[in-house]
């Protein structure tokens, strides 16, 4: 049967992120929905961003297509170009090779929920626009930008 219990899938709480990185986010709780429906192409990802906590840090991808859809609560889009309000039932796009830099930030009282959708390209290599920081999809290792590992 194709629907999926979201009870009985994972949570994940916090970022993969080296630990110098990972404060901001530290909180927030992912559910990967596409992944418990077997998807391949791309990923859904249920999110939780409790108040104070970061969506990620602000990032841009060569290789892949990003798209969020606020559920409920209020978060706060961080891009090159400022910053946005987001509420339930506002959505925004992030095409792949801008590199306009985004997160979301939430400054409200209230925890924050969304779907983060993206293709799962193999090439494609996330930039951090804020800290020295970059991840491959190819292997999901996180380096500085000059390539060298983090420990």
């Amino acid at each position: 049967m194709p629907k999926i219990d979201i009870a009985t899938v994972p949570e994940r709480k916090g970022t993969g992120y080296p630990p110098q990185f990972n404060a901001p986010c530290a909180d927030r709780i992912r559910q990967r929905l596409g992944n418990a429906g077997g998807l391949t192409d791309f990923g859904i990802n249920l999110m939780r961003l409790p108040p104070g906590n970061w969506s990620s840090q602000r990032h841009w991808h060569s290789h892949e297509d990003e798209f969020v859809y606020i559920l409920e609560g209020e978060l706060i889009l961080v891009e090159n170009e400022g910053e946005t309000v987001l509420r339930a039932g506002d959505c925004a796009a992030f095409p792949k090779g801008t590199s306009n830099g985004h997160h979301m930030i939430n400054r409200s009282g209230a925890i924050a929920v969304y779907l983060e959708v993206g293709s799962r390209a193999l090439a494609d290599l996330t930039t951090c626009s804020d800290i020295d920081m970059m991840s491959s999809n190819a292997d999901g290792r996180f380096v500085h930008k000059d390539g060298t590992p983090y420990p």
